[in-house]
């Protein structure tokens, strides 16, 4: 995907750190501190344009949800979305990669980690890079907490089929799969912005919640 540069981006980043903070800045490690509350903690890793993120940010606000994205280009429309939205207090973003989570948050830090239209590095030999594979597993293991889970959607069947796998080699309980997430639409399901424009297409949206086993 090629990325429209935006030259102001840093400089408007820089100018709301109450919502935006950034990993270049030194890892952040005291979450419950930076939201000044004992809530439990959710995060998209590769959150993109941040609907999702913001969206479960204003629907759940006993919650306090965190977006990952590492390019300037695309985080900063989600911080423009978020100030469109008043800024939620339960919300920050984060200019960051999520293959450094263990810089980012303590051990067993997080309730829930949603992985959302990931790229699905679709060659083999290209396999460790996708964010269902058992090297990102296992660090998404350390920093959730015990029985922590994952809520993955996608529309790429193959990379669904892989990721079936990859949890359950790895030993993760699968709680809920589904393989046409739109045909039976939950009412709290928020759709990310690539949701809308696959299911729009009559795509399918695959879907699954898995637990570690810990």
């Amino acid at each position: 995907m090629r990325l429209r540069n935006k030259p102001w981006a840093k400089d408007f980043m820089a100018e709301h750190p109450d919502v935006l903070i950034n990993e270049d800045e030194g890892a952040v490690k005291d979450w419950k501190a930076i939201f000044n509350n004992e809530n439990p903690i959710h995060v998209e890793v590769g959150t993109g344009k941040g609907q999702f993120i913001i969206g479960m940010a204003l629907a759940n606000p006993d919650i306090n949800y965190i977006g990952i994205e590492h390019f300037d280009n695309v985080i900063v429309s989600a911080l423009e979305k978020a100030i469109e939205a008043g800024k939620p207090s339960n919300l920050r973003l984060l200019r960051g990669n999520g293959a450094n989570m263990e810089d980012l948050f303590k051990v067993r830090e997080l309730d829930l980690i949603y992985l959302n239209f990931s790229d699905p590095w679709p060659k083999t030999r290209h396999a460790k890079r996708r964010l269902t594979h058992e090297s990102f597993l296992a660090k998404y293991e350390d920093v959730l907490k015990e029985k922590g889970e994952i809520h993955f959607k996608t529309d790429n069947r193959k990379l669904f089929e892989y990721s079936l796998v990859s949890m359950s080699s790895y030993g993760m309980v699968l709680k809920d799969v589904s393989l046409d997430l739109h045909a039976e639409m939950p009412e709290d399901n928020i759709m990310t912005e690539y949701e809308e424009k696959f299911s729009a297409k009559g795509q399918p949206i695959y879907r699954l919640e898995a637990m570690f086993n810990n």
